[in-house]
């Protein structure tokens, strides 16, 4: 339930499976039925999340709605109309400037905290001035960013906490022990379950802070003379699998990196070979660089399959993760690396990666941090001695002729 008193900006920081979701869904529907809300703006992380989500989600707009109150859907248009005339409009953050006009008299915001681009809810707020009482409601999993930690201390902010294990009852067994068994105490768990705003871990190579102050918009961006698309493939596949790092960075003219985008996930090889394929050609990228020291000629052999054309690097780690790293971090410290947006799962390994890193204890293995080090290593790092850097150059033939 909505909290009482006259707040403009409800934030719900909750953990997975509390029913954010539903009560954002909820709290629109019955804004629309009291007429409190004729002009409403749905925004998300990305087009599709507010589609699948937050509209035909299994805790959607639609699914909340009585028969009686279900709104007309227009996915073409991204618009919801109901029967009383209201009319909601989805908007995406990654393209915050959708957002420069419209004008609302509610907003519901979802997950705020893996928003690419800040700069969406600033253009929110510029148009939320219809009506005499316009307000918005925030759901979301907390992480320690600037944008929440500004809402957590402003004055029209009424802000409401939750656990995943709040809503225990309503929630699959199955996937509370799959969730409790592999999460639970880690610090990851601190985040997703139990929705803490962690600070950030002492050691870490990486602040918040020296992120924050050099991240951009995506029209900050200069001409770049490199772009490398970086993979830190998995062993395996599957749900219980690492992630896939994937990462696309750039630098320029002046010896500046530029991290441009994190497509990291559990992927099979296909699929992440694809992926790192589409990458290249849609940044125009220069070469692809991955870690071979699982996957060996399987690496180059499923990217050949997809492009036997795409220049291919393949570097082996002869040192460890934190070493490897430790350069990349210098090169933050000094204020040469800047990130495009913000990547909410990149950072959040970032700012946790201690040089003792234990994966055990911190419940993931930093597989986006790792793709990040060779992006960037690539780019403006030194080769190492016995690094192992090799190009291959795969032509359709196959075989592939390898070159340290």
């Amino acid at each position: 339930m909505p909290p009482p008193g006259d707040w403009r900006i409800w934030l719900l920081l909750a953990g997975r499976g509390f029913g954010k979701t539903r009560t954002g869904a909820e709290l629109t529907g019955a804004k629309v039925k009291t007429g409190a809300a004729r002009r409403i703006a749905l925004v998300g992380p990305t087009a599709a999340d507010v589609r699948n989500v937050m509209v035909e989600g299994e805790s959607g707009l639609l699914a909340a709605a009585g028969p009686a109150q279900r709104p007309r859907w227009e996915p073409s248009k991204g618009r919801l109309t109901w029967p009383n005339g209201a009319v909601a409009t989805t908007y995406s953050a990654d393209q915050p400037e959708r957002l420069r006009g419209p004008q609302h008299d509610f907003a519901w915001c979802d997950e705020l905290a893996a928003w690419r681009y800040p700069a969406a809810w600033d253009m929110l707020m510029f148009g939320l001035r219809l009506g005499q009482d316009p307000r918005v409601v925030v759901t979301t999993t907390p992480k320690p960013i600037k944008l929440i930690r500004e809402l957590l201390a402003a004055p029209d902010v009424a802000v409401t906490r939750g656990t995943t294990y709040d809503n225990r009852a309503n929630l699959a067994p199955a996937f509370l022990r799959q969730i409790i068994r592999r999460y639970e105490g880690t610090r990851l768990g601190r985040q997703e379950l139990e929705a803490e705003i962690l600070d950030d871990v002492p050691g870490a190579l990486w602040t918040r802070e020296r992120i924050e102050h050099a991240r951009v918009g995506h029209d900050a961006r200069p001409e770049l003379a490199r772009i490398v698309v970086a993979i830190d493939p998995a062993a395996t596949s599957g749900e219980e699998a690492d992630e896939t790092g994937l990462v696309v960075a750039g630098s320029d003219y002046a010896g500046h990196g530029w991290v441009l985008a994190d497509l990291s996930g559990r992927y099979a090889p296909p699929e992440w070979a694809r992926r790192a394929i589409a990458a290249y050609r849609d940044w125009r990228a220069d070469r692809i660089v991955a870690e071979v020291n699982n996957g060996g000629d399987m690496v180059a052999a499923t990217l050949r399959m997809i492009d036997p054309e795409a220049p291919f690097s393949a570097v082996r780690a002869s040192r460890g993760k934190s070493a490897r790293a430790e350069p990349v971090a210098a090169l933050y410290e000094q204020g040469r690396i800047h990130h495009v947006g913000a990547f909410s799962q990149l950072e959040d390994q970032m700012c946790a990666f201690t040089s003792d890193f234990d994966r055990a204890r911190a419940g993931y293995s930093p597989d986006r941090v790792d793709a990040l080090v060779w992006a960037l290593s690539a780019l403006l790092v030194a080769p190492m001695a016995n690094q192992g850097l090799f190009d291959f150059y795969c032509g359709p033939a196959g075989g592939g002729e390898a070159r340290q």
